[in-house]
């Protein structure tokens, strides 16, 4: 989720409050969002880095973070936004050209009139803006902003395309005059610019935005024009945005033109609009800054937060989270959306509004209204705890793929093909060779994870616990999973004692006793078996409850060198899921 880095003093002072770091935490926590840090800059302010939501656009500046928090505490109500022309009826006007279809075909228009900016006010503006490309816009892919000082320009604009070398202007913070195809070998060693410079670099033709006189005004989405630059002593700030999606951005103007309304002097919260004209000949209005009505059940919101509260008290929550509402009657609320709220696309975000005005903390816990307990599965369970006994008896855990080479399970480990991949899962259309067939051992991944770590400090003991893929006609798929546990030792020794002995306290753990005897059907013994895998008459089956659930031994000399290992090694698998 995004953060925001906000001056503590300037943000206390526009709360009109000075709250210690423990009480504007817990405000944070209660309006649903979180101090994550606190930092002393050098030199000597304060920053507090918050965590907004990342569909929370209208929390992404300092602006907008205070006027949520202050209609939260019921300091303030909520704005009502307006986009009017201005009483001379001269609206700015901007004409898009048919040749912007190839490129960005999207723009729109609107003017901040008035503003009085600060140092504070001006470096959250840019901000802002930084955040929603970033955001929203997707690294200025599917919208890019200017912004411009009107009283330099003179309108009415027109959007167009042209080839690199027919646009030429004064960039933003240069002297000199360059053409397109200059300004991208100028920004291509920018450390801020460069990452944009592929959104464009291969069209034929640029976007670009003249004003009446010709002068550039922006090459979108790269970089604007000097001399309609913005500064600290602008009043009249004109906003135009290209874009490859127009409905974000309308999501975006809306959001920059509300946040920043607010510093126009003569009527805080209104902007003038701007008409903008389409290559078809339609005359759009922008900002578009709509209100919409949502209407929620009572009962409805009560069942899904897990409360119950009446129609008045629910709209009153919305109300303090920036959606003015009224209760039509007990069982019905009548909401609206604002231009600052377009994270709320179904009743379900307005109920998760309720659920955060009310206090997620004030809902009472109760058992889920179901015929079942969430409950871990027994065979994970069973894996959680021998991870950890074996983990304390001196084994490594290792994590290996799912998948392998059909050489892996065959030849590697001295099998004939169709009697190692007779229970094989193949892969249709592998892309690469090591991943072919699902794994149905998990010895190839630990002499694999040997093989990869021969620099380190001998003895290797590993072991893995997790499941291997075996065909099974009896299940739906044609397959199964089943719960393996495989250990390993590599050593200047096979120390096959090693392994015998975990095999002795894996069954201790599994409270499997030694049996009485090679017939018992109670306990588990050892018998002895060849496996190809296996030095001759150093291998034996584990034999546990009566049936066979595993192997182990020294493996052959040949498995090993396979593996491009050079030390003796043993080993064991068995099957977890006969002891559960």
């Amino acid at each position: 989720m995004p953060t925001i880095g906000v001056n503590r003093d300037e943000l206390m002072r526009c709360l009109g409050a000075q709250l210690t770091e423990t009480e504007f935490d817990e405000l944070c926590f209660e309006f649903g969002l979180e101090l994550d840090e606190v930092v002393k800059e050098e030199n000597g302010d304060v920053t507090y880095k918050i965590e907004v939501g990342a569909n929370r656009y209208d929390l992404l500046c300092l602006e907008g973070l205070v006027r949520n928090l202050l209609i939260f505490q019921n300091k303030m109500k909520v704005p009502r936004y307006k986009a009017l022309a201005p009483p001379s009826g001269q609206q700015q006007r901007l004409t898009i050209d048919a040749s912007t279809s190839v490129v960005r075909p999207h723009c729109l228009l609107a003017v901040l009139r008035n503003v009085k900016f600060t140092k504070a006010r001006y470096d959250s503006f840019i901000d802002l803006q930084d955040k929603l490309h970033q955001n929203l816009a997707r690294k200025r892919t599917l919208v890019s902003i200017g912004t411009h000082d009107l009283d330099n320009i003179k309108g009415p604009f027109r959007y167009e395309a042209q080839p690199p070398k027919d646009i030429k202007f004064v960039p933003l913070n240069q002297v000199k005059e360059y053409d397109a195809q200059q300004l991208m070998e100028l920004y291509s060693s920018d450390s801020h610019l460069k990452q944009y410079l592929g959104i464009i670099r291969d069209s034929p033709v640029y976007p670009v935005i003249y004003d009446s006189e010709g002068t550039v005004l922006s090459m979108p989405p790269i970089i604007n024009g000097n001399k309609s630059k913005i500064t600290l002593d602008t009043k009249n700030v004109l906003v135009e945005m290209t874009a490859t999606d127009l409905t974000k951005a309308k999501v975006v103007m809306d959001t920059l033109i509300t946040m920043f309304s607010q510093y126009c002097e003569d009527s805080p919260f209104v902007v003038e609009s701007g008409e903008v004209t389409t290559p078809e000949g339609q005359v759009l209005t922008y900002p578009t800054l709509n209100y919409r009505k949502e209407v929620v059940e009572t009962a409805k919101v009560n069942s899904l937060v897990g409360v119950d509260l009446s129609s008045d008290k629910i709209a009153e929550l919305l109300s303090k989270m920036s959606l003015p509402s009224v209760a039509l009657d007990s069982q019905r609320v009548e909401v609206e959306v604002g231009p600052t709220r377009h994270d709320i696309l179904h009743p379900c975000d307005i109920m998760e509004d309720v659920a955060i005005a009310y206090g997620y903390n004030n809902i009472e816990k109760t058992l889920p209204k179901s015929m079942t307990i969430a409950a871990q599965q027994p065979i994970n369970k069973l894996t959680d705890l021998l991870r950890t006994s074996l983990s304390q008896s001196g084994f490594t855990e290792a994590l290996t793929f799912s998948l392998c080479s059909r050489d892996d399970i065959s030849t590697r480990l001295r099998k004939t093909e169709a009697q190692a991949l007779e229970q094989a899962v193949h892969i249709g259309n592998p892309k690469t060779q090591e991943f072919q067939v699902a794994r149905t051992t998990l010895l190839p991944g630990l002499l694999k994870t040997a093989q990869a770590n021969r620099k380190m400090k001998l003895p290797y003991r590993l072991f893995e616990i997790s499941d291997v893929v075996l065909r099974d006609p009896s299940k739906d798929v044609g397959a199964k999973n089943q719960r393996n546990l495989c250990a390993l030792n590599y050593d200047k020794k096979p120390e096959f004692e090693v392994i015998h002995g975990l095999l002795d306290r894996l069954m201790q753990l599994l409270e499997v006793p030694p049996s009485s005897g090679p017939g018992s059907p109670d306990g588990y013994h050892l018998r002895g078996c060849e496996d190809d895998t296996y030095f001759p008459g150093r291998c034996a089956e584990i034999v546990a409850c009566g049936m066979p659930v595993g192997r182990l031994g020294v493996l052959h000399p040949e498995t090993i060198t396979k593996f491009d290992l050079t030390l003796p090694c043993a080993a064991m698998e068995i099957n977890l899921e006969p002891f559960l």
